[in-house]
């Protein structure tokens, strides 16, 4: 048993026991080689099972380590390091003086509206980034919602996380998450994803703003996924625009809850007074629902022609500038496809370009930034990128921009924030996009437009 003042791996002295986290205990300790105060979370598990839990656990906190460390946002505890001792594998984390808000809501029955906000917007902002990483949090609650000074909050504990695509270490089937907190889905049995930690975090805010979870907390943890996965939530007494957005982050259906970059830009909207973004839809059938602006026989004739390109393995890209210039890119062979770090680059001397770099992938998905750079000897004040979309491939989220899709082709549009350009100045925004091939090296080309 590891106890106060040992110190782990010659650099990390133990203080004070501070919590109990997902598979692990954690500590207050202090990093003797660059002096200052860090978490020590020590991952728990049964020695009397043997060598083989032992290696589990190692294992465990080595890909808790992979998937915490791809992550630098402000408000997501940062991993700094993992190391094997006595006693078991060792992660090492930031420290942050605060207490969990489970802690705080011990004391108080609820918290305000406004408060319930700032928290989201935080929060909701870190998991967007994780999920732009391909990282599935799996177990947000009022346990892992970290508040420090000046109302900071940060996302804590990724120790059940998962990258997409990557199997699990421990496997046995369990359903891993606290079950007050649950996605439908997730306690019926299905695999966890982006919506449910979605899910996860609209019910840990309702809890906060409602003073209890969206289903109760019943001891019985087997009633209490029942009820999760068969019956509708109560809607929120409190009215209100940060109601309607929990409403829309707890639908049942998972295809009809926004992404975590959505509802990031939901609680931007609600904390800086502005009205709601209307809700993105979404077709039933698993796709986002097409915004049409073209009759349906040349929707049809421009999917034909889409796929007939694809299938010879052309693409062709054009850029449009004011004043009508046009550039058009050199075909690419689809036999020859560009390795995953290739990234097409629009041209032109005048206007915006933009530039498609693949930046993360996984079996079944990629992940994509688009720097978009004002060309222009003078400044813009918004912009549009358009490519199209290879068949099979959806997205699934996109954040600093709002898209539409009409047929194959994707148009992307400037945030609010994000849309005056001084000359020579960029900008980026990024997707994440599924796909049924499995396949990332389509390489599409942009065609960017200043408005």
């Amino acid at each position: 048993m590891t106890d106060a003042g040992e110190l782990i791996a010659g650099r990390y002295r133990l203080a004070e026991r501070i919590g109990q986290g997902s598979m692990g205990v954690i500590w207050r300790a202090r990093d003797e080689r660059l002096d200052r105060v860090v978490a020590v979370k020590q991952l728990d598990y049964d020695a009397a099972t043997g060598q083989a839990a032992g290696e589990q656990a190692r294992l465990r906190a080595l890909r808790e380590a992979r998937l915490t460390a791809r992550l630098r946002h402000p408000h997501a505890i940062t991993v700094h390091d993992v190391v094997d001792a006595a006693g078991g594998p060792y992660l090492v984390m930031e420290y942050l003086p605060s207490r969990s808000l489970a802690e705080i809501l011990l004391d108080r029955e609820s918290l305000p509206a406004d408060e319930v906000a700032r928290i989201g917007v935080q929060v909701a902002s870190a998991l967007a980034a994780a999920h732009a990483e391909g990282v599935v949090h799996r177990d947000v609650t009022p346990g892992n919602v970290l508040l420090g000074e000046a109302g900071v909050a940060k996302i804590a504990d990724f120790g059940i996380s998962r990258a997409t695509g990557e199997g699990t270490v421990t496997g046995g089937g369990f359903i891993a998450g606290t079950p007050a907190y649950l996605a439908p889905e997730v306690a019926g049995g299905r695999e966890a994803g982006f919506p449910s930690d979605v899910f996860s975090l609209g019910a840990t805010l309702y809890r906060a703003l409602e003073g209890a979870p969206p289903f109760g907390n019943d001891e019985n943890a087997i009633t209490l996924l029942l009820r999760i996965a068969n019956e509708e939530i109560a809607p929120p007494r409190h009215s209100g625009p940060l109601a309607e957005v929990l409403t829309r982050m707890l639908q049942r259906d998972p295809e009809g809850r926004p992404s975590m970059a959505e509802v990031q830009e939901l609680f931007e909207a609600v904390t800086g007074g502005r009205p709601l973004p209307p809700p993105r839809p979404r077709a039933r059938a698993g796709t986002r629902l097409l915004r049409v602006r073209r009759p349906r026989r040349r929707l049809v004739l421009a999917a034909a022609a889409g796929a007939v390109l694809l299938a010879i393995g052309v693409l062709i890209g054009t850029v449009l500038v004011p004043g009508g210039t046009t550039t058009v890119a050199a075909p690419v062979s689809s036999a020859s496809p560009p390795p995953a770090s290739s990234a097409p680059t629009t041209t032109a001397d005048l206007g915006c370009a933009a530039r498609y770099e693949v930046t993360n992938s996984w079996p079944g998905g990629y992940q994509v930034q688009v720097t978009v750079r004002n060309d222009r000897t003078a400044g813009l004040s918004g912009w549009s990128v358009r490519w199209q979309l290879p068949a099979g491939h959806r997205i699934s989220g996109l954040w600093n921009g709002t898209y539409t899709v009409d047929g194959s082709t994707v148009t992307v549009e400037n945030a609010d924030w994000n849309a005056k350009l001084d000359a020579n100045a960029t900008t980026t925004f990024g997707l994440i996009a599924l796909t049924q091939n499995g396949s990332a090296d389509a390489r599409p080309a942009l065609t960017c437009r200043t408005l």
